[in-house]
């Protein structure tokens, strides 16, 4: 089969075919309309407009199937053409090839800002515009919602005399309640229009912004920028990015100030789209959707380039000639408010130095020294900085939790911890969900204070220090009972044995230990496992095997590592969870030649840096697959 990945429909995007089991790329070497044809006629899409290469829709995953596809044009099918043979090429994914097809449609509002202004649609390789005869509070609200430019929109009717300039391509667009996409609303037939003044046109204008979020940072205000656009997540290319696009995204979030505009996915790279890139804000935006950008999904970017942001959160100094010096605020709900100086001290005053990563205290002046604020004062007791973390894990989503209260870090009673209470810190640290709690200090004793004990969390929370508890820091408590929480995102590789380099491949998956079927095993993948578990630099199978079922779930088959791969988890798969083997002799066992040191981590599981993983190729992003796993189908 043949299909188009990453466009705004159907009929445009990376080209796709599935061929023994697995969907892969096509290269763009000699990739031209000739060939983009073919592929528009099998998918019923009219015409080919454009034969983009450079993997103009983002890098796939896994497989290239085709090189040096030469098409006439006429065949029937994209595998008719002459080309290399089946997996033979020359080329990587940068070189993924693409397909405008003439039937592919897409929505805008065509302005500086792209929510408001002049409604058109794209149709037969143009952009056209839309009449508002019929035009109803329902498709205007469809049509801002598919933008991620709020929930509603007003029809603007301040408009010039004077015909229409280009195509007009509908009329009588009447979307209703019941519809869920632009596209379903009934109208006129296409290219059947009755206006043609200016006057006549639909232009919107879009109230509310796409919403926005801060993601693997450990805390709320910091993190990877992701924005939510046709209900889906995506992040921020950091083409363009600067401290007023940060600026934008603190201020929509109620975090402060920007402290830093961080690249090349300082907090890991995401998943999945990338929606905005080369955003042009000028920090006065109350949203980022708000300000100029390339359109949405428009990019030449990897996950690699992922946006961060750091931002000052609770707090922020105003008034200074500098972002570490000014008037002391603190953010309580949605306003902002000054500290009294006789509650300030060197203490509260160190710990806001490190939270805006401004260094040592230098002085805390009082007496309004840059100036009176406006509006209320905080007048109670500071509860400073508060942040979560996992310790002693074999990666950042599983471990001893620990909580940095007062300047300190320390730890959690396991007395009544929970699925519950483990929910809250997986969701804090971007971990997905819980799979297990452990007490009794699994992950080793803590040191210092135990800050929380009798934690009684809902699961609905949106931080630990949110759910019922003692009072800070009292508690009956040892480090003995230190509690831990192992997360969904959570990954791990072990060999199955008592000395660790030799024995039964397993992956920790979805919060159980799981099988790899030994399948297209190769010595790179061998080679790659013993040395992730710093057991030498090369493996051989063990095929002398009983026979029998296998117990316990097989995750994984066919994992097929390379030269150019650098952990396990970047080596592309079959989906994860339907595997092709239940019997033992077709399990993975694999013996060592060198010696494991003390003390080598487990890599914890990331998507690869230069790919989007979507589709068939998420398998090759246990992390992402983890968290998906735990949703409702």
């Amino acid at each position: 089969r043949v299909r188009l990945v990453n466009g705004t429909g159907r009929c445009a995007g990376r080209v796709e075919i599935y061929y023994k089991g697995t969907w892969g790329t096509v290269c763009d070497n000699s990739w031209d309309l000739s060939n983009a044809t073919v592929v528009c006629r099998q998918l019923g899409c009219g015409v080919a407009m454009e034969a983009p290469g450079s993997a103009h829709y983002g890098e796939g995953c896994g497989q290239i199937w085709l090189d040096e596809v030469n098409c006439s044009g006429g065949e029937a099918a994209l595998w008719d053409c002459p080309a290399e043979a089946w997996g033979q090429h020359d080329c990587r994914h940068k070189e993924d090839a693409g397909v405008v097809c003439s039937e592919f449609t897409a929505l805008r509002l065509e302005n500086s800002n792209s929510c408001s202004g002049r409604l058109q649609v794209f149709y037969n390789g143009t952009w056209g515009s839309v009449c508002s005869n019929s035009m109803t509070p329902d498709t205007m609200s469809l049509v801002c919602k598919e933008l991620g430019c709020g929930d509603e929109g007003f029809l603007e009717t301040d408009l010039p005399y004077g015909r229409i300039s280009g195509p007009t391509w509908l009329d009588r667009v009447e979307c209703g309640k019941m519809n869920s996409s632009f596209w379903q609303c009934p109208s006129a037939p296409w290219k059947l229009q009755s206006c043609d003044d200016q006057r006549e046109e639909t232009h919107i204008t879009c109230s509310g912004a796409a919403e926005v979020r801060l993601e693997a940072g450990g805390r709320r205000c910091a993190g990877r920028v992701e924005v939510k656009h046709q209900d889906r997540w995506g992040t921020v290319c950091y083409i363009g990015w600067d401290m007023k696009d940060a600026a934008v995204v603190c201020k929509q979030l109620g975090c402060g100030s920007a402290l830093q505009a961080l690249s090349d996915a300082h907090f890991g790279p995401g998943s999945g789209q990338i929606w905005l890139s080369d955003l042009e804000c000028q920090g006065t935006e109350t949203a980022l959707s708000e300000c100029k950008h390339a359109g949405w999904g428009g990019h030449n970017c990897y996950h690699a380039w992922d946006a961060g942001v750091v931002c000052s959160g609770f707090v922020q100094l105003v008034g200074g000639d500098s972002p570490c010096s000014g008037r002391v605020e603190i953010r309580d709900g949605d306003q902002w408010r000054t500290v009294c100086d006789s509650h300030f001290g060197l203490e509260a005053a160190d710990v806001i130095c490190r939270e805006l990563q401004c260094g040592t205290v230098l002085s805390i002046p009082g007496a309004a020294h840059f100036g009176e604020g406006v509006g209320a004062i905080w007048d109670e007791e500071l509860q400073w900085s508060r942040r979560v973390r996992l310790v002693n894990g074999t990666g950042r989503c599983a471990g001893r939790v620990e909580i940095y209260y007062k300047g300190t870090w320390g730890t959690i009673c396991d007395d009544s911890w929970d699925l519950s209470d483990a929910t809250v810190v997986c969701r804090q640290l971007g971990c997905g969900v819980a799979v297990e709690v452990t007490s009794s200090a699994r992950y080793g004793e803590g040191s210092g204070q135990i800050w929380l004990d009798e934690v009684n969390c809902s699961g609905g929370e949106a931080a630990l220090w949110d759910c019922p508890a003692e009072a800070w820091g009292q508690h009956d408590c040892r480090h003995k009972e230190d509690a831990g929480v192992v997360c969904s995102e959570f990954t791990a590789l072990r060999l199955e044995n008592s000395n660790s380099c030799s024995g039964r491949l397993q992956v920790f998956y979805n919060g159980t230990w799981g099988s790899v079927c030994s399948n297209s095993m190769t010595p790179d993948t061998m080679s790659l496992v013993c040395k992730e578990l710093g057991c030498g630099d090369e493996g051989f199978l063990e095929t002398d095997l009983p026979y029998g079922r296998i117990s316990g779930p097989t995750w994984l088959d066919r994992v097929e590592c390379g030269k150019t791969n650098s952990s396990f988890w970047q080596c592309p798969s079959a989906p994860w969870d339907p595997p092709s083997c239940d019997y033992q002799q077709d399990e993975t066992h694999i013996t060592c030649s060198g010696r494991r040191p003390e003390a080598t981590p487990t890599p914890v599981a990331e998507c690869p840096n230069s790919t989007s993983c979507t589709g068939s190729c998420s398998s090759m992003c246990p992390s992402r697959l983890a968290r998906l796993s735990q949703l409702p189908q």
